[in-house]
């Protein structure tokens, strides 16, 4: 069984119970785009505790707004999933996120107090029939992005909607209505009062999406881009940001578009909103290192191989390559440098980039080299030494190590001998 054939099944047991039952939202909005939606919901006139009554296996995941996930059969990706909501309109928002408290309604009621035009629409798959309160479905074929009601209040209720309406822009290639825009315009500032994590997962959705570079221009347009990241306030090249972005080609991850809007930056600032966007320690370590050395890149040539084979051998390599790639064709610069690092890699093997070090710290302790900090520092100039292609034994590794302690030694005994005079 399929999740829609599952979704029709849950209509089809609460219109048997005696109840108004429709597909809501999201998935109406892709079955008339020809998409396959993610997931579907399910809005009705059943109150939750009658939902519990009428379905064998359900979970409260939101049972105070009137929400209950009804689980079904299992399929490859676990057990089938609708979320069956009562119908509801809202009280209040006061923390401009959440409703105060809901009060369950009718099926208009409830379309009214939705988000956009586009995501207010209901489907009877029993009766194949679109039911549509908010004109969702001439907006679509217009490819208009719309607030339903009052577009000011629709954003006082929940300051998110704003960062929504642009990710769903961009996704499905809508214009703002004007109205709309302007509201998100003048609200811009106000994003500050969502979460960190629900900005952040917007924004992932937006920057992923292969239209991310007009994502990103509207996010300027509007002044969410400065809201959200304060740290490009000042001189800022969106055509430029954008060709880079749009040269990252379809598929990207999360780490390396936002590195590709942060680019200009210093990377410690980078690390910094990579902190406050509550990322994972993944994408931030992998962020904040293309924005290190994706400009740099471009002078791999008079790099040591000391400084270039790390970074070739880096697990982001291929995705800093793309970064420095794009970001150089979009300022005009050569990119020669970039297509020398992928012959590099091609020509270099595994262990040609990351081979196994010559010394460790024990070789040092059993050549009477006394522990301390100073290990960390005669290992990297032993580890330069085998990267650079100087040495490339054990026993060579030996013999540069002792010239190494020798040359230290002398100078020890001659800033002694300096002292003392």
């Amino acid at each position: 069984m399929t999740e829609r054939e599952f979704a029709v099944r849950v209509v089809k047991r609460l219109r048997e119970a005696g109840h108004e039952a429709l597909w809501a939202g999201g998935c109406v909005r892709d079955e008339l785009l020809g998409l396959s939606p993610k997931d579907y919901d399910v809005a009705t006139d059943a109150r939750p505790e009658r939902v519990q009554q009428l379905f064998r296996r359900t979970i409260a995941v939101g049972a105070s707004f009137g929400v209950i996930e009804v689980l079904g059969p299992k399929s490859e990706k676990g057990p089938l999933k609708v979320q069956v909501a009562t119908f509801r309109s809202d009280v209040s928002y006061s923390d401009g996120r959440h409703p105060d408290a809901v009060v369950f309604a009718t099926a208009r009621e409830d379309a009214l107090r939705r988000d956009f035009t586009i995501n207010g629409m209901f489907f009877d798959p029993l009766e194949n029939k679109l039911i549509d309160y908010v004109g969702g479905q001439q907006d679509l074929k217009d490819r208009i992005l719309r607030a339903i009601g009052n577009p000011k209040h629709r954003f006082q209720e929940d300051k998110l909607r704003m960062l929504r309406g642009v990710r769903l822009a961009t996704r499905f290639g809508l214009s703002i209505e004007p109205a709309t825009r302007q509201a998100i315009s003048d609200m811009a500032s106000e994003i500050s009062v969502v979460s960190a994590e629900r900005i952040c997962e917007e924004l992932k959705q937006l920057l992923i999406d292969p239209n991310r570079a007009q994502g990103v221009r509207l996010l300027y347009e509007t002044g969410l881009l400065w809201a959200i990241f304060p740290e490009l306030s000042g001189p800022f090249d969106i055509d430029r940001c954008c060709a880079t972005l749009a040269a990252l080609g379809e598929q990207v991850t999360f780490a390396l578009a936002l590195a590709a809007l942060l680019i200009d930056i210093d990377p410690r600032l980078v690390d910094e909103v990579c902190r406050r966007l509550r990322l994972s320690n993944n994408d931030r370590r992998l962020c904040v290192w293309f924005v290190s050395h994706a400009k740099s890149l471009r002078n791999a040539r008079q790099f040591a191989y000391c400084e270039l084979k790390p970074i070739l051998a880096h697990e982001g390599c291929d995705e800093l390559l793309a970064l420095a790639q794009a970001s150089a064709s979009a300022e005009g610069d050569r990119t020669d440098a970039i297509d020398f690092c992928r012959d590099l890699l091609k020509r270099w093997s595994p262990s040609a980039l990351d081979p196994e070090p010559l010394l460790t710290g024990d070789d040092l302790r059993k050549m009477g080299v006394a522990p301390g900090p100073h290990y960390k520092r005669i290992l990297q100039t032993i580890r330069d030494a085998q990267l650079n292609e100087e040495i490339g034994s054990r026993e060579e590794a030996v013999r540069f190590a002792e010239k190494l302690l020798a040359g230290e030694r002398k100078n020890s005994t001659s800033g002694k001998r300096d002292n003392s005079t």
